[in-house]
């Protein structure tokens, strides 16, 4: 039997600074495939060359990846400034209607890192361009120096709502994270629920109120050892169960096109 495909989102990369290319974390396709037991598939994310509605229809979900470029504040409201770094306004323009009508029909994903963003952002919530600069907040960059292993290391709590679907995932309130990020979500959009929290107040996991499918997302990057790690094997253990009942699912909602 064929295993349902995962699309992951991809980011734009520079090889020696002068070729283009797609790319995305051989740990994000190591995860998908092995730990989530479904065949990873990258996406180049540009409207120039894939849609939405394609996309639904090729896959059986979606791993919104982390990645170095932020999403525009213009999508929140918001002017952009230095201290928002660099954007892809070509994966804003996918990711972005990609989360909602992943919402309005069911189909699941996976936010990861700036894919919680921007899901955070789909659903109406506002972005700070840089935790560390908030009063009582900690430094979620990765760290500069050291190896991948220390880079990815696990640094801090992430306390989650009693009852909630990571607490009912997990069985506990407490777990330990790595955290990798300049950004974070400043105001929750309605349906955006903040599930989790880092001992400093910034928002570490969530999910969308009233959707369908599966919307699980996280602030972290649970893709690094998912295999072995007790945090983010049964993460992605559920996602892609979720993926295969709806891959599996005789009758799906119809896309709803513009």
């Amino acid at each position: 039997m064929t295993r349902p495909v995962v699309g992951i989102i991809g980011n734009h990369h520079l090889i020696n600074e002068t070729y283009q290319v797609h790319a995305g974390g051989a740990m994000n396709s190591e995860a998908v495939a092995k730990v989530a037991d479904c065949i990873p598939m990258l996406i180049p994310a540009d409207p120039a060359y894939v849609s939405v509605e394609e996309l639904m229809e090729v896959c059986d979900g979606f791993v919104l990846t982390g990645g170095r470029p932020n999403v525009h504040p213009e999508e929140y409201g918001e002017a952009a400034t230095e201290a928002h770094g660099a954007f892809d306004r070509a994966r804003d323009a996918i990711t972005l209607p990609l989360v909602r009508a992943c919402v309005e029909r069911g189909q699941p994903f996976l936010g990861i890192c700036r894919g919680f963003q921007e899901v955070a952002v789909a659903m109406g919530s506002t972005l700070h361009p840089e935790i560390r600069d908030l009063p009582g907040r900690l430094n979620h960059r990765m760290p500069p120096d050291g190896t991948i292993e220390e880079k990815f290391a696990l640094r801090h709590i992430v306390t989650l709502n009693e009852g909630g679907p990571f607490h009912r995932l997990w069985g506990t309130t407490e777990v330990m994270t790595n955290t990798l990020h300049g950004q974070g979500v400043t105001r929750a959009g309605t349906r955006f629920v903040i599930d989790g929290y880092a001992p400093d107040g910034t928002p570490e996991a969530a999910y969308v109120e009233g959707a369908k499918g599966f919307t699980l997302s996280v602030q972290w990057h649970p893709e690094f050892n998912a295999a072995n790690d007790p945090v983010s094997r049964p993460l992605f253990e559920a996602f892609g169960d979720a993926v295969r009942a709806w891959a599996a699912g005789a009758v799906r909602p119809a896309l709803k096109t513009a």
